[in-house]
């Protein structure tokens, strides 16, 4: 079942056309990699997903019963992010805040499931240190379970191993891939790596300020536009 349909979508700004023609599905349970060079409308292309962004053209609709306040989101962290002065509970617990409605305190349950995903993503025993105070990969994590606690459905990840060294970095794509698979939940992922994306992701969706490609990712390498950009190292 489509979770989001896009139908001949484009994004403008200031009259400047950043993306345009964009059609595709996301089913539940997809691993899709969005794909691209800088400046290409990857990031556009999320907002308009977060619904912060209106399409000048065309349409974005959600189904089986998803919400805007049901996504889970892991944005690229800026450096005021990552010195924030909280403890690693205290941050994961938040993305329970959509849920709460008009309720003012979080709730035995609320509390459950943050425990829940953080012993998911191995960080449980972090639950009292300040944010502040981890490492980069440590932080993704406890970003990562905030995610979680926001959704049951749909994450949608913007370059989340953006900074960190081969060896975290190849561990958090590892833990994105055995979360999909073990939870069934659906990911739209932002990614600069092309080699990574055809690894992990089961679909790929390769812009260039207009849709190159959408498909599966067995298709997808066997193109010439994915033969291209593996040729070129990985790293757009």
């Amino acid at each position: 079942m489509a979770l989001i349909t896009c139908k001949d979508v484009s994004f403008s700004y200031e009259g400047n056309v950043a993306v345009d023609g964009l059609s595709f599905e996301v089913n539940q349970g997809d691993y899709l990699c969005i794909v691209g060079e800088n400046g290409s409308g990857k990031s556009t292309l999320m907002k308009g997903l977060l619904d912060l962004l209106r399409p000048k053209t065309g349409t974005i609709t959600m189904g089986d019963g998803l919400k805007q306040t049901q996504i889970g989101y892991l944005p690229q962290q800026s450096a005021a992010q990552k010195d924030f002065p909280a403890s690693c509970f205290e941050i994961v617990i938040s993305g329970r805040l959509n849920s709460r409605g008009i309720m003012p305190f979080y709730s035995r349950i609320d509390r459950m499931i943050a425990s829940a995903h953080m012993d998911q993503l191995g960080v449980i025993s972090l639950r009292n240190k300040s944010f502040r105070e981890l490492s980069g990969g440590q932080q993704q994590r406890v970003l990562l379970a905030r995610a979680l606690c926001a959704t049951e459905k749909l994450l949608l990840l913007d370059e989340p191993v953006s900074g960190l060294d081969p060896l975290v970095t190849a561990e958090l794509y590892q833990t994105i891939q055995d979360l999909q698979r073990d939870t069934g939940i659906t990911i739209i992922m932002i990614s600069h790596d092309v080699h990574a994306a055809v690894e992990h992701a089961n679909h790929i969706l390769h812009l260039q300020n207009k849709q190159l490609f959408f498909g599966p990712t067995a298709e997808y390498v066997e193109t010439e536009v994915g033969r291209r950009f593996l040729r070129k190292g990985g790293d757009f």
